[in-house]
């Protein structure tokens, strides 16, 4: 997809007219919903995990096979959204995404069979993979120039949000049924009101996303040039020059170079020495666990003796500290650099994760039988958070900003395709071998992460430079 790059207001872009921001933020508000949803949707299933293995009487490798298809299916929608929005617009993405989301809210809750069930989550991945790639895209399209880089960050905080909000349905959820998702709650048991409480914020990101003008920068690319200009009118007010901004895309659409994967090749490891650099960042962010801790929480709390329902209260916990941790990030990010802040929190994860493994190192007991000192239980429960809270201020958020600026932009496309689809796979494995790490060694596959977490500090010391700074133009 083709966008052309904005200035900060002290590049020399001009500040726009307040009508003119407000506007910018509400589109951008509206578009992040997909955001939303992406953060929603992939963690609901935390809190309907428990719920699951009773009713379909599941192993924990297969709880781990149904949990992580859907990042599958994210990496299949992240790969295809490019070029589907380059075909049928932007908005239209944003409508399938919608559609996909709330087919498959309903369709999970509904599930006949633990395999069926997988089916609707990979669909609700697709959705994920298609909103992760379309509403970054559209919002720099149409947010005004000046402020782009504050209207892009309402994605990740979306994002967050959404993660947030779904521990806080399912906490409820739970409350209302006893405590345990696994109990019948009305006609259904607690854990499909879980999955099918996705369906309101997908009803409303289709119905908002209705209500917002189509990108302009497709509307030109398709020779639509009238409606590209009240396209610029709806989302920037009748004071902008319209017809000078048409002819800013025009030009940016005509000397636009579209990339292609052979261009990322030509370094003595195949790929050229930048584009690995991406691919680590996007690994070594999924590595060090931090989605066990949004997929998983619930039943690894129980796994060391705490209830189902205070496990579900500990997720909705480190859900807001990851909002409190990422509104530091977007404070800090622009001021001490991005380096320094995925040094510290690399450390900081490292530190946490191997507290957290020393502490689980003290579970005793089988079945249901399981605790764990108070002692080693309360330095359990800090270090989740400390680890939450130095993921989101820093990797959490740098990886999505280092990858828009580290590449050249004859390849930044392509490339930043390859990083995210890699981001995924790292996603996916991760999450499919956790319940079977777990059940062989819990306090062992904490220290696992804490290694990564270390050699992610060594990764970026060697071989990440800084782009704080740096105009899009200047990367290497």
């Amino acid at each position: 997809m083709s966008t052309t790059a904005g200035r900060h207001p002290t590049d020399g872009a001009a500040v726009p007219a307040p009508g003119e921001l407000r506007r910018g933020v509400l589109i951008a508000g509206v578009a992040a919903l997909g955001g939303f949803l992406f953060g929603y949707d992939s963690a609901v299933i935390n809190g309907a995990v428990v719920g699951i293995q009773h009713h379909f009487d599941v192993t924990s490798a297969q709880t781990g096979t149904v949990v992580a298809v859907a990042l599958l299916g994210s990496a299949a929608g992240a790969a295809v959204a490019g070029r589907l929005a380059d075909r049928v617009g932007r908005l239209r993405v944003m409508h399938t995404a919608a559609a996909f989301f709330a087919v498959s809210a309903v369709g999970s809750a509904l599930a006949l069979s633990v395999w069926d069930l997988g089916a609707w989550r990979a669909l609700g991945g697709v959705a994920i993979g298609l909103a992760s790639v379309i509403g970054p895209t559209y919002i720099a399209e149409i947010a005004p120039a000046a402020y782009r880089g504050r209207l892009a960050s309402f994605q990740q905080f979306a994002i967050v949000l959404g993660i947030t909000a779904s521990q806080l349905v399912n906490w409820v959820i739970a409350k209302g049924a006893g405590g345990r998702s696994e109990s019948p709650l009305g006609p259904l048991d607690a854990w499909q009101w879980m999955l099918a409480a996705a369906l309101v914020p997908a009803l409303l990101y289709l119905v908002l996303t209705a209500r917002i003008p189509e990108s302009p920068h497709y509307l030109v690319a398709k020779g639509r040039t009238a409606d590209a200009r009240r396209a610029v009118i709806r989302a920037h007010g009748p004071e902008v020059d319209a017809d000078g901004r048409l002819a800013e895309i025009e030009h940016g659409l005509r000397h636009a170079h579209r990339p292609r994967l052979r261009d990322l090749f030509g370094g003595s490891l195949g790929l050229l020495p930048i584009v690995w650099a991406g691919i680590g960042l996007a690994v070594f962010q999924q590595l060090v666990g931090i989605n066990v801790i949004f997929y998983y929480s619930s039943i690894l709390w129980q796994s060391v003796g705490i209830d189902q329902a205070n496990s579900l209260l500990i997720s909705l916990s480190t859900s807001i500290v990851n909002i409190v941790g990422t509104v530091v990030a977007m404070l800090f990010i622009d001021r001490v650099g991005r380096r320094p802040l995925a040094l510290v929190g690399s450390f900081g994860m490292a530190v946490s994760l191997a507290l957290a493994s020393w502490a689980f190192s003290y579970k005793r007991g089988t079945g249901d039988d399981i605790s764990i000192p108070d002692t080693q239980g309360a330095v359990a429960l800090v270090a989740a958070h400390t680890f939450v809270f130095f993921f989101a201020v820093s990797w959490g958020v740098i990886l999505w900003v280092m990858v828009g600026e580290m590449f050249p932009f004859r390849i930044r496309a392509a490339a930043m395709s390859v990083a995210t689809a890699s981001n995924w796979i790292a996603n996916w494995a991760v999450t499919e071998s956790f319940p079977r790490l777990a059940d062989w060694n819990l306090s062992a596959t904490y220290a696992l992460y804490a290694g990564f977490a270390l050699l992610s500090a060594l990764f970026v010391a060697k071989v990440v430079d800084e782009t704080r700074g740096r105009r899009l133009e200047e990367a290497p």
